[in-house]
């Protein structure tokens, strides 16, 4: 509360990441929003790829190889430079020892996984 206080005697005023993302990108439902969002799971999905990799001591050639794919592909998918198949993402996380757990949302209800 002390900092908003400040920041107001010095004419600064405090907005949300939402605020800022409204302002800058879109609104939620907008089709630049939502290739937005979409872009930034993307990075997180290949972020966790990279980060579980690392835990298990493996390189891009490595789990390349236990994929199935080449090192480039994997490097692709940790640098979200790629629509990979859903089926190559999968064999990832499976080579990598690792659980995936997705949330499906439709018509503003969320589907639990089953």
């Amino acid at each position: 509360m002390e900092r908003k206080e400040t920041m107001k005697k010095q004419g600064l005023k405090m907005v949300t990441l939402e605020e800022i993302t409204d302002r800058h990108i879109g609104k939620k439902g907008t089709p630049r929003r939502e290739a937005f969002e979409s872009e930034l799971r993307l990075d997180l999905l290949g972020e966790a790829i990279r980060q579980a990799r690392m835990e298990r001591n493996l390189t891009q050639e490595e789990l390349g190889r236990l994929v199935g794919v080449q090192k480039a592909q994997i490097s692709k998918l940790e640098n979200s430079l790629t629509d990979a198949r859903f089926e190559t993402i999968l064999k990832v996380f499976k080579a990598l020892n690792a659980k995936i757990h997705f949330t499906v949302e439709l018509l503003n209800h969320k589907v639990k996984p089953v």
